[in-house]
């Protein structure tokens, strides 16, 4: 029912968000609690949204076929499997410190609130942005014990970064949206208002991330990650030009799991290139 390897899209600015905290290497116990508060989130938010939604996804020819319409998983399976989930995350959030700790509701209000969005407001894609931005913020804060100002720019750029890939996995659904009376960025403004936002909203986040690389004060190789991510962000609008939706899977699921890791890795590789410099001979 829940495709763990999508937790890629936001896994990867998580431990960013640790590495750049640390300055370096978190303990291996942190990173642990980390991917563990990941997964577990992850988990209670996807199988809450498949049981909110499973009457609109069965009516729906394009989601008929997930699990819970389809049969192959029951409700009361889904919603044992949300509860281990909601456990997990709350374990891993006391583990991690007394800030985590404090901001777990208020982190499930908003990954579990996020389903129930499209009911009443179009930007529901910024609160899916902002339920995978608390991952690298999240992370900072497990690490840091607080609130500082790069961990701000790189959780603003995940935001706009999700609103904007998610404004483009919705066109599948424009025509359905407006049937059913749902809310959503291409049902409010139509296939070319909801591209322009969308190429506006990957702009922004391009912007942030520049601004935490500033911020950590970066060299080469997080540049050279931030100007692949440009890239990408670039190739991923130009797939869906004109609304062309052939080749949506490759601009959401195949370029989109890989901007957090290019990312990801060329901030590791300058922090292990430096330390491997600066160790004694």
């Amino acid at each position: 029912m829940i495709k763990f390897e999508h937790t890629v899209f936001a896994l990867p600015f998580a431990f960013l968000g640790a590495l750049g905290a640390a300055q370096g290497l978190p303990p291996l116990r942190t990173i642990l609690w980390i991917l563990a508060a990941m997964v577990g989130a992850r988990t209670a938010a996807m199988t809450f949204n498949r049981l909110v939604d499973a009457d609109l996804d069965a009516e729906n020819p394009r989601t008929a076929g997930r699990a819970l319409p389809a049969g192959r998983v029951s409700k009361a399976g889904a919603m044992a499997l949300m509860g281990a989930g909601i456990v997990l995350f709350g374990l891993a959030a006391g583990a991690l410190g007394p800030l985590t700790w404090a901001l777990s509701p208020l982190a499930l209000i908003i990954i579990l609130g996020y389903s129930l969005c499209k009911r009443f407001t179009t930007w529901a894609h910024v609160v899916l942005g902002l339920s995978l931005a608390g991952a690298p913020l999240g992370a900072w804060i497990a690490v840091s014990g607080r609130i500082e100002a790069p961990a701000l720019w790189l959780s603003g750029g995940v935001l706009a970064w999700t609103a904007g890939f998610d404004i483009l996995y919705a066109l599948q659904d424009e025509s359905y949206d407006r049937t059913k009376g749902l809310h959503s960025v291409p049902a409010r403004l139509g296939t070319p208002g909801a591209l322009g936002l969308s190429r506006a909203l990957h702009g922004l986040a391009l912007v942030a991330w520049a601004l935490f690389n500033l911020q950590m004060g970066s060299h080469a190789l997080p540049w050279i990650g931030w100007a692949a991510v440009a890239a990408m962000l670039a190739r991923e609008q130009w797939l869906v030009r004109g609304g062309d939706l052939s080749r949506i899977d490759q601009a959401f699921f195949t370029l989109n799991s890989f901007v957090g890791l290019v990312f990801f890795l060329g901030h590791a590789l300058e922090w292990w290139l430096s330390k491997s410099m600066l160790a004694p001979i």
